[in-house]
């Protein structure tokens, strides 16, 4: 095994070309190819009209991706839209969304995905700071771009997609279907370098207001590595070799892979670790418009036979609890599952494996250094019935909890605040050399901040960019998170972490999902104080906190068990799934200075 990752590493190499284009590898090369009209590049799952009827769902090709693209490039052109500038897609997971990326990208100008999520203050300020020239928007998102648009002077124009609504339609400027069909054409696609500037995503940080990170064309290629390994191969094993499979760039055609992710299409998650890549292998990709639940998602996997899938810790979590035998009601086909955003845990790991037939493979990175560190569960050797005997596990087995390794190409370390690696099991900072063993530059980093050299430069220490995540890395490599670096904190002159606390407290019955915080304590410094929401069936109760105090001083250290439980309806979430526990800590000590 150890051998197998060292040969890997060793022997990869970046090959990024001067110019390089992420619609052109994404739609446009599999729309030139023979079987364009009958390879589906999109599948719109819907489960019910207004009225509760069933609807069928509506799939669509890549040669219909490319014409829509090359309709809306010319739609925008004519709107004024140059290469550079940005344009806001407003957009939930629908067909339109990945033409509208598409078409962006082939016209050397910025797409700037915005959450749906994201109220009128939250739009404001990113169309404002962005200076996005064109928004694009449908019936979930119109109402508060327009409330803001006044406040964005540089917003010339807005396309609305199917909307209904009278008055919406009176104060869009174009209307996205009737533009689209007086332009079919062919769009002459600008020839971008590697290293300009594709797409706008803007971070939340911990302190400030968000901040815009550049993401170059090249940072696609970058990616490729951790989701081939994460995805194992994605349905790719039976013809590709070792070293094929360590260069996700020349895999081979003849992939069987279906995937979905109810991770949003405008964030890194589901921009550049599901639309992009599962289109950039001319695979199918299933969009889901609506509110995720553990019975959607089996349902949906079910249907579509989906292979591989992206699924936080958080809904993984949520399915569990629901369906904790869900063979007994869903015949599903997963052949990978990726994992991230929050660390999974041996309680849901254990899940996948035994209930779910699947060994889910954790994933790290960032917007800025996206899909850096992860698992690779994948067996080489013969495929079909009665040959498993014959293959061998040709990854880095995940180790129940573990962020994993560095994905080949990258090179990840954990390091201290003057820059040095710490020694094995110290805690340090996740960070990212900008180059590879072999002396190459790594594709996978953003350009920097939009507007904001200060923080771009903030971000490095020499070659390395840091993560503001803490991990420690064990004999083998693999890296162990610790939480965030603002998570992290001290009770009683102990350092916890409270991401091993949660995933104990999980594996009780009671307890469907848990933060951990540190509660201000005058002689210890901080309490280790734990938030519970209850799975169905269970009520809070003081026999219940002693009950979970037991669970969790059974299990772990004895300074790590939560002195102080309190049971809340829901935790506050990112609008991509992580749990909030600045929220919670700062609740903490306004209730400490209130006292």
């Amino acid at each position: 095994m150890a051998d197998f990752y060292e040969a890997m590493q060793q022997g990869f190499g970046w090959h990024v070309p001067e110019h390089f284009n992420m619609a052109e590898v994404c739609s446009r090369r599999w729309a030139a190819q023979s079987d364009a009209a009958a390879r589906v590049a999109v599948v719109e799952h819907a489960a019910a009209d207004a009225n509760g009827r069933a609807v069928a769902p509506r799939s669509y090709s890549y040669a219909q991706l490319q014409q829509a693209a090359d309709a809306l490039s010319h739609v925008l052109t004519g709107l004024g839209v140059q290469r550079g500038d940005r344009v806001a897609i407003v957009l939930p997971q629908r067909f339109e969304t990945a033409v509208a990326y598409m078409a962006v990208m082939q016209m050397g100008a910025v797409a700037m995905p915005l959450s749906l999520l994201f109220g009128p203050e939250a739009l404001e300020y990113r169309l404002q700071d962005s200076e996005a020239v064109v928004a694009i928007v449908d019936a979930t998102s119109v109402s508060n771009v327009l409330a803001v648009r006044a406040q964005c002077p540089a917003l010339r124009e807005v396309v609305g997609v199917d909307l209904s609504n009278a008055s919406d339609m009176l104060h869009v400027d174009v209307d996205y279907a009737s533009a689209i069909a007086a332009q079919q054409r062919a769009f002459t696609a600008v020839q971008t370098k590697a290293d300009e500037g594709a797409v706008l995503i803007y971070t939340s940080g911990t302190t400030g207001p968000p901040k815009g990170a550049l993401i170059p064309h090249r940072a696609l290629i970058g990616n490729l590595t951790g989701f081939v390994c994460s995805q194992n191969w994605f349905g790719f094993a039976a013809q590709a070799t070792p070293r094929q499979a360590s260069n996700a760039a020349h895999l081979p055609t003849g992939s069987d892979a279906v995937f979905w992710s109810p991770a949003d299409w405008a964030w890194t998650g589901g921009l550049m670790d599901a639309l992009l890549p599962t289109l950039y292998f001319g695979r199918p990709i299933v969009a889901w418009n609506g509110r995720f639940s553990p019975e959607l998602a089996f349902t949906l996997m079910q249907q579509h036979s989906v292979t591989h899938t992206f699924l936080f810790p958080t809904a993984l979590k949520a399915m569990m609890k629901a369906y904790p035998k869900p063979s007994s009601q869903f015949k599903l086909k997963l052949q990978a599952m990726m994992s991230a955003g929050e660390a999974v845990g041996d309680a849901v790991f254990g899940y996948c494996q035994t209930q779910l037939g699947i060994t889910v493979n954790e994933m790290f990175g960032q917007t800025e250094i996206n899909y850096i560190v992860g698992n690779c569960a994948m067996e080489w050797g013969p495929m079909g019935k009665g040959v498993s005997a014959h293959r061998k596990n040709v990854g880095w087995p995940a180790k129940p909890g573990s962020m994993g390794k560095g994905y080949p190409g990258h090179c990840v370390a954990v390091i201290d605040d003057e820059g040095h690696e710490c020694p094995t099991g110290v805690p340090g900072d996740v960070a990212l050399n900008r180059y590879n063993q072999h002396g190459e530059p790594d594709p996978i980093f953003f350009l920097g901040y939009w507007k904001n050299e200060k923080s771009t430069l903030g971000k490095y220490t020499g070659d390395w960019c840091r993560t503001g995540d803490m991990a420690v890395q064990d004999a083998d490599g693999y890296l162990w998170y610790q939480g965030r670096a603002d998570d992290v904190f001290k009770a009683a002159g102990y350092r916890i972490g409270p991401s091993e606390i949660e995933n104990c407290l999980v594996k009780h019955p009671a307890v469907a999902n848990a933060a951990v915080v540190p509660k201000p304590d005058a002689e210890r410094g901080a309490l280790v104080k734990a938030y519970v929401v209850l799975a169905p069936g269970h009520e809070a109760s003081d026999a219940l906190v002693a009950d979970l105090q037991t669970h969790v001083r059974g299990k772990l250290a004895p300074y790590e068990y939560p002195k102080e439980i309190e049971f809340i309806t829901e935790l506050p979430m990112t609008t991509t799934g992580k749990v909030q526990r600045r929220v919670l800590r700062l609740q903490e000590e306004e209730r400490a200075k209130a006292r």
